[in-house]
């Protein structure tokens, strides 16, 4: 079955840097876009990066552009997201995404991660 494990959340200083992964299993990863999202209690999910599935073009929330790097392993079945430079409204719960939708080998729904917490404190 799909699965969508993120890792590597956690406190982090005004300014400093973490990086997120998303391992991937259960579907042909590289014929898939991947996407992260974030959310806060109270407000909808929001999307920061996407990636396509081989080119490696990438989009980026306004919010995010020149901080965060979307980027994919897909002989690792994994994809990041390198975030610099945090601020505390970057504080959230950062999901992993798989896109569903129609494609040519047919219809695919949308699968989630569990989530992973980071905080921008100091």
């Amino acid at each position: 079955q799909v699965q969508l494990v993120e890792s590597g959340g956690g406190l982090v200083q005004p300014g400093g840097s973490v990086r997120l992964s998303c391992a991937a299993s259960g579907f042909i990863f590289n014929r898939y876009a991947m996407s992260w999202y974030r959310q806060v209690p109270g407000k909808e999910r929001e999307l920061v990066a996407t990636i396509s599935s081989v080119a490696g073009s990438t989009n980026y929330a306004d919010s995010v552009k020149g901080r965060f790097t979307i980027s994919r392993d897909n002989s690792k079945t994994t994809v990041y997201l390198q975030m610099n430079n945090l601020k505390p409204e970057d504080t959230a719960v950062y999901y992993c995404k798989r896109p569903g939708g129609t494609y040519p080998w047919g219809y695919a729904q949308d699968y989630w991660g569990q989530g992973t917490q980071v905080t921008v404190s100091s």
